[in-house]
């Protein structure tokens, strides 16, 4: 019974920051490796940034110099934090395994990135 439910979307202005939460429960969460994905209106989902089951990270161009991922295993969570947003950074985000399961897309947490 996996299952990501993720949190800590909103609205903010262009230049500013919001954390992402996703909580994992279902598995032994600190054994795999995890991604945040996110999919804009009218594109494919992409992967934004990952971390190792030993917290080595990595992230996509888009967003390398601006957000940040990290996990805490005692709380069975991912993070990512993000700052100098931009509006090409309106998306639904989503966590998920690296690489991600179909059956456990959840339903991800809207960030709008506006003025």
């Amino acid at each position: 019974q996996v299952q990501f439910v993720e949190s800590g979307g909103g609205l903010v202005q262009p230049g500013g920051s919001l954390r992402l939460s996703c909580a994992a429960s279902g598995m032994i969460f600190s054994s795999y490796a995890m991604g945040w994905y996110r999919q804009a209106p009218g594109k494919q989902r992409e992967l934004v940034a990952t971390i190792t089951s030993g917290e080595i990270t990595n992230y996509a161009d888009p967003v390398k110099g601006r957000f940040a991922i990290s996990r805490d295993n005692t709380k069975n969570t991912v993070y990512l934090q993000m700052n100098s947003l931009k509006p090409e950074d309106t998306a639904v985000y989503y966590c998920n395994f690296l690489p991600p399961k179909e059956k456990y897309w959840g339903q991800g947490t809207q960030v709008t990135v506006s003025s």
